[in-house]
């Protein structure tokens, strides 16, 4: 399977609910692990669907994909161009891991998730923080996977990832979009019901929490069965708190990104 494969579960999954193909104004599919190098795999996607002509493209983004596609969605929608759409976040970074590697390997797995987004009467997400610091760009890389040979002595075809430089990156940037996030709103942390953070690992929500002091009954963690799935961590760690009754109308729900590039993004969303 690739990318596409299982986007295209994810998505006939929202169709069989109730949604209209042919009401479906854009796809927008997140992912580092695209089917080729061109044409954009939404396309492809747009065709499987047997959605009429819409908006589709890629984001290559990482951990922080969801968020950003969240941002871009609103986006479309507040602009008139859209008025609903999916949102579908798929990776299959675990074809890029070398079978040796015991950083990368007990941590990633591969996924999808999708949402189905569409205009509202009230304004329900944001405010959003959105954010990059591209110097931390080759602590989490792939390298000769693109046009660029690798010169850097990194093992060809292969997926590298610095976790000390990552952690580091995570302990200071998280807590200052989370006070970010909250300044913007004017929130105070004891105002929201919910965090749920990019699933990066045990380790990385255990500092967040102990870094911010958070209630622990107040961040979802999903990840001990599913494990890091990329862009799609914080949509299945939606459903699955959905499923757990852990989500109700109402609940204020702050969600984190963050990771590979370095980039971050995070957003308020008012639950209905």
């Amino acid at each position: 399977q690739t990318a596409t494969d299982p986007s295209e579960e994810a998505c006939k999954k929202l169709i069989k609910s109730g949604l209209e193909a042919q009401d479906i104004d854009f796809i927008i599919l997140v992912t580092q692990s695209p089917d080729y190098t061109l044409p954009t795999s939404a396309c492809i996607l747009q065709d499987r669907l047997g959605v009429g002509s819409c908006i589709a493209f890629d984001i290559n983004l990482g951990c922080s994909g969801f968020v950003y596609g969240l941002a871009i969605s609103s986006s479309l929608i507040s602009s008139g161009l859209a008025k609903q759409g999916i949102l579908v976040c798929s990776d299959t970074y675990t074809k890029y891991i070398d079978k040796n590697d015991r950083t990368c390997r007990p941590l990633f797995s591969d996924a999808a998730a999708a949402v189905h987004i569409s205009i509202a009467k009230d304004d329900l997400m944001g405010p959003f923080e959105l954010g990059t610091d591209g110097s931390g760009f080759d602590k989490l890389i792939f390298p000769s996977s693109g046009s660029r040979i690798d010169s850097c002595g990194m093992v060809e075809n292969r997926l590298y990832m610095s976790g000390a430089d990552v952690f580091m990156f995570t302990m200071d940037m998280v807590p200052k979009a989370v006070n970010s996030l909250l300044y913007k709103s004017n929130k105070k942390i004891e105002d929201i019901d919910l965090f749920i953070f990019h699933q990066a690992s045990k380790l990385v929500i255990d500092s967040i929490i102990r870094r911010l002091d958070l209630p622990e009954d107040k961040v979802f963690v999903n990840m001990k069965d599913i494990g890091n799935t990329v862009s799609a961590t914080i949509p299945i760690a939606l459903s699955d708190a959905i499923k757990d009754n852990r989500i109700n109308t109402g609940d204020l729900i702050m969600l984190v990104g963050f990771g590979v590039g370095y980039s971050w993004g995070g957003c308020l969303i008012k639950w209905q």
